[in-house]
């Protein structure tokens, strides 16, 4: 009797090697799918050998690094998007393109079923499922952190190490340095451990893609990156591909200290959560890009791109990419950064991104009209009065008539 084929999101860390072996257990024909994402810190070949040892029959690896940048984090940068004003969803981007690849694997090997390593309390569970489920409705789903013959005999980290131990599998995560990372060309983040509680100070060891401030170098790095709508392409005008520019940008930014951040984030499952993250060339990517679409987009534009970013922030970071009202968004994002070209002249400093210059072929930025030395053109300064006026004569009848009691 053939066993049902299941395919994994594996990751090589603690978790995903532990599932590995338990799903072989449970009675189950493995297909570890392990996605290069651009992770600089990751031995992919090792990966491999673990996740043969660990019991799979197949250990796929697909670098998919380029459509990562290209399809999920360009968007997003060109959206501005960040989840509660800080995070830059690293994450939650890299989540639909993994289930999108287990689907297209499970469907290659004739798999019925996916599973994945998210835990039952975190974001990551509905991300992978959700994406699933938009992918192929009738696919079947094992997460073995909701089923309890799992999480009792496993309840924590600890736990799972010692089972890892048991069948000898190598992973990274100690009982002295217990916090659990994930990575992708876009940040790296780290959670769990000594980080659940949120007065703690992170140890310096743990920071992988970045300096401390503190030791960055005394000099500031100058960058000009140039874009062609909307999307960069070019760092100190070489020409680079998006993963390429990507991992550029992670190395210059990360030698200067920046991108680092420690939040309190509100998961979508309804509870806080504190993690840390390493996004370098992510946040001069942002910084760049609102720089350039400053002198490019109109105010109105702007505007809206402003009051639609939550919007998409949240959609993102709760796991609906697939859903059509991301798709809605994904297109006016697109047409929104036709002619947003040009260049951005920024320096790195000691954890610091400063804009010192922004130029453009379709510059909205007229100097002749904006000097406080010219007076002349077609704006005429005597008709501020009545713009004035207007803007000013429904405050004005708000306040006699409160007043004239």
């Amino acid at each position: 009797m053939s066993k049902e084929k299941v395919v994994l999101a594996y990751s090589g860390g603690l978790d995903t090697s532990v599932i590995v072996r338990w799903l072989v257990e449970e009675g189950y024909d493995v297909i570890a799918l392990c996605l290069d994402l651009g992770q600089e810190v990751e031995d992919l070949e090792a990966i491999k050998q673990k996740g043969y040892k660990a019991g799979a029959s197949e250990v796929i690896i697909q670098n998919v690094a380029e459509e990562f940048v290209r399809d999920y984090v360009f968007p997003s940068i060109q959206m501005n998007a960040v989840y509660e004003g800080t995070y830059l969803l690293g994450t939650s981007l890299a989540r639909p393109l993994i289930a999108k690849k287990q689907i297209e694997c499970a469907k290659e090997y004739g798999a019925g079923f996916v599973s994945h390593g998210a835990t039952g309390k975190g974001n990551d569970q509905v991300r992978f499922e959700i994406g699933y489920y938009s992918l192929e409705p009738d696919i079947k789903v094992i997460a073995p952190w909701k089923i309890k013959k799992f999480f009792q005999a496993y309840p924590g980290r600890n736990e799972l190490i010692e089972y890892a131990q048991k069948y000898d599998i190598p992973v990274k995560a100690t009982k002295s340095q217990p916090w659990s990372s994930d990575e992708n060309l876009m940040h790296i983040s780290f959670e769990a451990g000594m980080l659940e509680d949120p007065w703690v100070k992170p140890l310096e060891e743990m920071f992988e893609l970045s300096v401390s401030p503190k030791d960055a170098p005394d000099e500031a790095t100058e960058l000009i990156i140039e874009f062609e709508d909307g999307v960069p392409v070019k760092i100190n005008d070489e020409k680079l591909s998006p993963a390429q520019l990507l991992k550029k940008l992670n190395q210059l930014a990360g030698e200067n200290g920046v991108g680092r951040i420690d939040i309190v984030e509100s998961r979508y499952v309804g509870m806080k959560s504190r993690g840390v993250y390493e996004t370098p060339g992510g946040s001069v990517l942002l910084l760049a890009h609102r720089a350039i679409e400053s002198i490019t987009l109109t105010r109105d534009v702007i505007d809206l791109k402003d009051s639609l970013m939550p919007r998409f922030a949240s959609l993102v970071y709760n796991g609906y990419w697939f859903s059509p009202q991301l798709s809605l968004l994904l297109n006016l994002i697109k047409q929104s950064q036709e002619k947003v070209s040009g260049q951005v002249r920024l320096e790195l400093y000691k954890g610091n991104i400063t804009i010192t210059g922004r130029k453009s072929p379709y510059s909205l930025y007229d100097a002749d009209i904006a000097s406080m030395e010219k007076d002349e053109g077609t704006y005429q300064v005597e008709d501020a009065n009545g713009f004035i006026c207007l803007n000013a004569l429904p405050l004005k009848i708000y306040n006699k008539a409160r007043n004239s009691q």
